[in-house]
């Protein structure tokens, strides 16, 4: 008895334990170069010679998913992009490399149309009201290339009309010659009218609000918390070296609705480790755009290599980011320290999630990541015969499993950071790709594991499949036993200025205005967990 049962424990350990186990996201659709869905082939030929479609030019940035459709983002970076927004018919494509089919349609993503049309657009939002939100950033190019033919203007879709509602250019007191924006964060608050987008503007160091109900925005520009970290602007992605020293605020999320009616914004700079928050009851106030520097909050540093441009969070206080170092997905449970002990990996691949652009939940609660190795094709030269662009998907559920963001299971531990040890930094060997940027990406299973089964396929399975691949790690901290719903939890970070309210994984983290220097500086936990005692953990600074 006693043997039957170790040897179903060795089984389980041989099973859990190689690192190709770990895949938890399911690739959906792939593409070597981008397919677009032309009226008839005629008009895909005389797009062809004419240059007006150049398919090694496309790059997808962003990704969002609403229904039946998942929307796809190219930005107009270089010549021969017919359509900058677009989406693939989940019905009809249920998986593959599918044609990209401009949304709303052909004319609205005329380049330099401004009025009727979209030029360029980056990351994309859809709204708990089934609005498609789209910031136009009017420009054609990348870098030095860069053209201006239209200004900024946020344009949102109604979904279920697929018509435009509202079109809005900022204004030029907002932006400034350095302007770039690619990132959006969408607040709905009471009801649909009660609604602010937030814009990060990467490389004119400010933050954008933009209210519904008012039909107008105003701008944040006065925080050094926008800027660039000067000892973060070195990159190592795919095994190209590269300076990205001036991007500053970039990747943004919100959390749920806290019990003083306001969301938290969290923000990084590209170039920091950092993240920073600010409540929304600032952002909202147009009076507050000069005099609320304190009211802006310093969090951790993530620790190495833990550069991200994409954040969301879920609307139980999960967030998830992109880790473009480390061709991974990080996650955060925001009822928690913002501190590498309590940030996890969801997933990493060293081959499919070469630079994981951007990251989303959706109405179900599935996570969407779209991968594209943007540096090698900003740098370099892409191989258009290997795979470049994918996305994945799976529920959040199975990507935070026997995480330390999943508090179901796993309150406290084992700690899981999200740095990359020192001796994997820069890998012994040749890189990813060679001096002539051509991909030479190592297939796995590695030959470390040459005696191992193959690895599980990250093919898109339906959800009624019952094959689901997911990832088991085992914890030896656990709070309770498995399952045990954890009853409260209150956490007081003074010296960043924030208080955590939870009861279990539901409730989210309020901002407080930070204690003036001198005062207590600690981090004090304070955890009762049934059946554990008083759990008690305090920090000196």
């Amino acid at each position: 008895m006693f043997q039957d049962k170790g040897w179903v424990l060795v089984t389980l350990i041989t099973l859990v334990s190689p690192s190709w186990a770990a895949y938890k996201l399911q690739e959906r659709y792939s593409w070597n170069q981008l397919d677009f869905a032309f009226p008839n082939a005629r008009l895909k030929e005389q797009a062809l010679a004419s240059g007006d479609y150049i398919p090694q030019n496309g790059l997808p940035v962003g990704v969002e998913h609403f229904g039946n459709r998942l929307f796809v983002t190219v930005p107009r970076w270089r010549d021969g992009i017919p359509a900058t927004l677009t989406y693939i018919n989940m019905d009809r494509s249920l998986t593959g490399s599918p044609e990209l089919i401009p949304y709303p349609d052909w004319r609205s993503n005329t380049a330099g149309d401004c009025a009727n049309s979209i030029t360029t657009a980056y990351r994309i939002k859809v709204d708990e009201c089934g609005r498609l939100w789209v910031l136009d950033t009017g420009t054609v190019g990348i870098g030095n290339t860069t053209t201006n033919p239209c200004p900024y203007a946020v344009n949102v879709f109604d979904l279920t009309t697929d018509t435009r509602i509202r079109r809005y250019e900022l204004p030029a007191v907002d932006t400034n010659p350095n302007t770039f924006i690619a990132n959006i964060a969408v607040d709905i608050g009471k009801n649909c009218d009660d609604a602010y987008a937030y814009f990060a503007d990467e490389l004119g160091y400010g933050l954008i609000a933009y209210s519904w109900e008012q039909d107008k925005s105003w701008r944040f520009s006065a925080h050094s918390y926008f800027f660039p970290d000067p000892l973060r602007g070195d990159f190592n992605v795919a095994g190209i070296n590269f300076q990205w020293g001036e991007e500053g605020i970039f990747g943004m999320s919100l959390s749920p609705i806290r019990s003083d009616g306001y969301r938290t914004l969290y923000f990084s700079p590209l170039a920091s480790h950092r993240q920073f928050a600010v409540s929304t009851r600032i952002l909202r106030d147009e009076t507050r755009t000069e005099d609320s520097y304190h009211d802006f909050v310093a969090l951790d540093e993530r620790g190495p290599n833990s550069h991200t441009t994409s954040r969301v969070m879920s609307d139980d206080g999960i967030e998830l980011f992109n880790l473009i170092d480390q061709n991974a997905v990080g996650c955060w449970h925001s009822s928690m320290p913002y501190s590498p002990q309590f940030h996890g990996i969801v997933d990493r691949d060293d081959v499919g999630l070469v630079f994981p652009a951007d990251v989303k939940i959706d109405e179900n609660k599935n996570v969407w990541v779209l991968s594209d190795r943007m540096p090698v094709f900003l740098l370099s030269d892409l191989d258009y015969s290997d795979t470049n662009f994918r996305i994945y998907t799976a529920p959040l559920a199975t990507l935070i499993d026997n995480t330390v963001c999943d508090l179901r299971n796993n309150a406290y531990g084992p700690p899981n950071t999200v740095s990359i040890p020192k001796q994997t930094v820069l890998p012994v060997g040749p890189p990813l790709y060679t001096k002539q940027y051509r991909p030479v990406l190592p297939q796995k299973p590695q030959t470390s594991w040459a005696s191992s089964p193959p690895p599980p396929s990250r093919t898109y399975l339906p959800a009624n499949s019952g094959n689901v691949v997911s990832s088991i790690s085992v914890s030896t901290n656990t709070v309770g036993p498995a399952g045990v719903e954890i009853p409260k939890a209150y956490i007081f970070n003074q010296h960043n200025g924030i208080n955590y309210e939870t009861s279990g994984p539901h409730l989210f983290p309020t901002l407080q205005p930070a204690q003036p220097a001198g005062q207590d500086g600690g981090l004090k936990t304070y955890v009762n967990a049934r059946q554990s005692g008083w759990w008690h953990h305090q920090h000196q600074g």
